[in-house]
């Protein structure tokens, strides 16, 4: 059974001109162990997702379910008795911590709130438990986040995201502001977590070769709308929309032979503020129709076992027949093809 089930999920916020669509009828599910990787460009809503999830806003409309329970629907105190089970690695280890504190404070913060620990001895030897679990020497317990390296603040801030053993963490693009050997090690220490704590992960990147290191399960968001969603090694193998086709061409490859064409895409990137019911990327894509810009929002399908696209023109682009995923599933010609939740 999935430990985190997401329904519909709209996040809008009012501002002069209208409403700005952050997330927009954002959908999936999350097995327990796995990681899903988020990927799209900056203000692709991809952040506010994850903050929605987590409660940290107050979602406009549908449902974010943890383990059976309705998150938005939770009052005050029951929501209070839930908060340790999920937690957020930020992605900015300076402004996420509060200067005026040691790092043994800053670790021990949370379970002074939720007083899980008997007494201070106690709290002592698990706050000295989680700086050894993180890697980080015991050495910095009274310094403070300003004179340490960014690599060793965003330790600091996955340790106070484990300090209350937690069963989901949304990490919010943690090596994003990380040197490309402190990167290396962050991720090599959020993957031995996962796999000693059985912890379950939400990564939210803009980059792409990162993602597919450390991702079970990809989607693809592109103006607070969900664009492709498969299996992280499927979609490097075949991937179909063309938004998902740019990204993964721009990733560096060091050889200068066999490199990839670039997708460059050109156009003007559609406004979020009262986006109309068409598809997003219409003004950019090379594809693109005038049934594109005045039609629907493209629904999320499934054109393969498990590889959901949005894309209205994705079987006549990639050549896909009407019902290839139904066929390789089995079911009768003319049936329709699954639709994603």
């Amino acid at each position: 059974m999935p430990i985190l089930q997401v329904e519909h999920l709209k996040k809008y916020f009012p501002v002069p001109n209208g409403i700005l669509h952050a997330v927009d009828d954002v959908s999936f599910t999350l097995d327990a162990g796995k990681t899903l990787g988020v990927v799209g460009e900056s203000g692709c809503g991809k952040s506010t997702l994850g903050k929605t999830i987590l409660r940290l806003t107050d979602p406009t409309a549908g449902r974010v379910v943890f383990e059976g329970k309705d998150v938005a629907s939770l009052h005050a105190k029951e929501f209070h008795r839930l908060r340790p089970d999920m937690q957020m690695i930020f992605q900015d280890p300076y402004a996420s911590l509060d200067p005026r504190l040691t790092v043994r404070k800053l670790i021990a913060e949370p379970m002074e709130i939720y007083k899980t620990q008997p007494s201070k001895a106690a709290l002592e030897k698990r706050v000295d438990e989680l700086m050894d679990t993180v890697s980080l020497a015991s050495r910095f317990a009274n310094s403070y986040p300003h004179e340490l390296d960014g690599g060793r603040r965003q330790r600091i801030g996955i340790a106070r995201a484990l300090a209350l053993n937690p069963k989901l963490i949304v990490c919010d693009e943690p090596v994003s502001a990380l040197d490309v050997s402190i990167q290396a090690q962050v991720l090599n220490l959020l993957q031995d977590l996962q796999k000693d704590l059985g912890l379950t992960y939400i990564f939210v990147t803009h980059d792409m070769s990162v993602v597919k290191h450390i991702s079970d399960d990809i989607i693809v968001m592109y103006l607070g709308q969900i664009v492709e969603k498969a299996p992280a090694k499927e979609l490097f193998r075949q991937h179909w929309h063309p938004y998902t086709k740019a990204l993964l061409s721009a990733i560096p490859i060091p050889s200068l032979h066999n490199r990839p064409n670039r997708v460059i895409m050109q156009g003007e990137l559609s406004s979020p503020i009262n986006p109309p019911d068409c598809c997003r990327f219409a003004g950019r894509c090379a594809y693109c129709t005038e049934a594109c810009k005045s039609g629907k929002t493209p629904p999320l399908s499934e054109v393969a076992p498990g590889h959901f696209v949005a894309c209205h023109r994705v079987r006549e682009i990639q050549d896909i027949p009407a019902e290839s995923a139904c066929a390789e599933r089995g079911a009768p010609n003319g049936s329709p093809c699954h639709e994603a939740v």
